[in-house]
């Protein structure tokens, strides 16, 4: 995609260092492949974040490619293990001992010959998150250079992330340079001189961002199944980032009493179905506690579990979400719906994620831990009120009080519904924090300021290791 198109968005003088970089990257990168590699190719913030990243680097007329790559159950269930120690929590409680260490091992061993022969010495290799982090060692022997990109962390690291770090530090401690994305989250005992801190950021021409008007965002939940039939024929077509046609065909999975209104006031939280994502708490603290008479109704949409083939957890967490629901008096159980988006076409998915942020008056974002949490960019983006807890790199993206409004304990649910009802009852506060979200958006968590941060890291990484462009 050609990154020409950021004319239309960014500031003139930000707009010209842009295509200072990107000249700035043709020489540099001449005769070189930039890899990326994580563990799946959809279903969560890294793969969304991948998909534009390398097609506007391509579109500068850079070879960057992405590589997904394989993995056993017991794998999956073991990096997911990690990821939930890295954020502070205990997880499934499985141990991350010699048996989960061979277990890693044996699959990363299984992956690396078909990635190791076609990554040749010049190359630079993006390696993002745990799961392909034993790659490292044998990438970087043979010649290309390695960086590491962990997208979750914590401010304040408890027993439980040092667990993980003692797990994966023999692996990463062999990188060129670690990126985080805060100065917070990065490790204790690393080099220094290696830790770079890039923010991830969004693609506001994406399905998931792209401008909508009304009619087109009404026509998109109606098809989906998460507003009503409005009994008449709309028109649901939306554009691919080809700019080819295409139309919502698939319908949401909705677990609900009876279908939403579209006149209907909706507060809207949307995450994978991951207990640190806290659906249980959200459904709870709405209930209990953003009064009726608001009008007001929920839904919690996380993708299909059965499409994010790194979370083994998903399924589980979403029936713990439907058992609750269920057990409610029926005067707030009609009020909660539960919405379980398709994912077999990415782009269909992510259209419905964006007519959903555009109808809704308040977006919620009630972590109990996040790495950096692109979901309130993205709702910013749509110029919403979010209210978010006060973690990780959501810290980074609302000013308290001025583009939203952040919650000083996530786990404390009437401050959450007092928090969401004051919006709701104030809907000029509402809009003006979401105008201004939308500006903080615009200046800090854009794509050009992430490929300008790769790029300048990428220099340095190969003026220090000297590593050479292959012939």
């Amino acid at each position: 995609m050609s990154p020409a198109r950021f004319r239309s968005v960014l500031s003139p003088r930000r707009f010209e260092a842009f295509e200072q970089g990107v000249r700035q990257a043709r020489r540099l990168l001449a005769g070189r492949v930039v890899w990326n590699i994580n563990s799946t190719a959809r279903g969560g913030g890294v793969a969304e974040l991948l998909e534009s990243l390398v097609a506007y680097a391509r579109g500068a007329g850079v070879d960057v490619r992405w590589v997904v790559i394989e993995g056993t159950p017991d794998f999956f269930a073991i990096t997911k293990r990690i990821h939930n120690r890295l954020h502070g929590a205990v997880g499934d409680g499985g141990a991350l001992d010699d048996q989960a260490r061979a277990a890693y091992e044996r699959v990363l061993a299984d992956n690396l010959p078909a990635i190791g022969e076609r990554v040749r010495p010049g190359d630079v290799v993006i390696i993002h998150d745990p799961q392909p982090a034993g790659l490292i060692a044998g990438l970087r022997g043979g010649g290309a250079a390695v960086i590491w990109r962990c997208h979750v962390g914590l401010d304040r690291p408890n027993e439980r992330a040092r667990e993980a770090w003692d797990f994966l530090h023999p692996y990463i401690v062999e990188a060129d340079a670690y990126v985080f994305s805060r100065e917070s989250f990065a490790w204790e005992g690393l080099d220094s001189d290696r830790i770079a801190v890039i923010a991830p950021s969004i693609d506001v021409f994406s399905p998931k961002n792209e401008d909508l008007d009304h009619s087109t965002v009404l026509a998109v939940l109606r098809a989906s199944g998460l507003l009503a039939d409005g009994g008449e024929a709309e028109d649901s077509t939306f554009r691919r980032r080809d700019a080819t046609p295409s139309r919502v065909d698939r319908r949401a999975e909705v677990f609900e009493d009876e279908p939403l209104d579209a006149r209907t006031p909706v507060v809207l939280q949307v995450s994978r179905w991951d207990s640190l994502k806290d659906p249980i708490g959200v459904i709870r603290g709405f209930a209990e506690h953003v009064p009726e008479s608001t009008g007001a109704h929920l839904i919690y949409a996380g993708p299909s579990v059965a499409a994010v083939a790194d979370d083994p957890e998903g399924l589980q967490v979403l029936q713990e979400a439907r058992a609750l629901r269920e057990s409610l008096p029926r005067a707030r159980r009609r009020r909660v719906h539960l919405a379980s988006l398709p994912m077999e076409d990415a782009a269909e998915n992510a259209i419905m994620v964006n007519a959903l942020q555009r109808h809704v008056s308040v977006i919620v974002q009630k972590s109990l831990a996040e790495g950096f949490g692109l979901t309130v960019a993205e709702a910013m983006w749509k110029g919403r009120p979010v209210v978010a807890s006060g973690i990780g790199g959501i810290r980074s993206q609302i000013v308290d009080g001025e583009t939203g409004i952040l919650l000083s304990d996530p786990r404390d649910l009437r401050a959450f519904g007092e928090a969401v009802t004051g919006l709701l009852l104030d809907p000029e506060r509402a809009e003006l924090l979401g105008q201004r979200a939308r500006e903080r958006v615009r200046d800090e968590f854009t794509s050009p300021r992430s490929l300008l941060d790769y790029l300048s890291l990428i220099r340095r990484v190969l003026e220090r290791s000297g590593v050479r462009a292959a012939v």
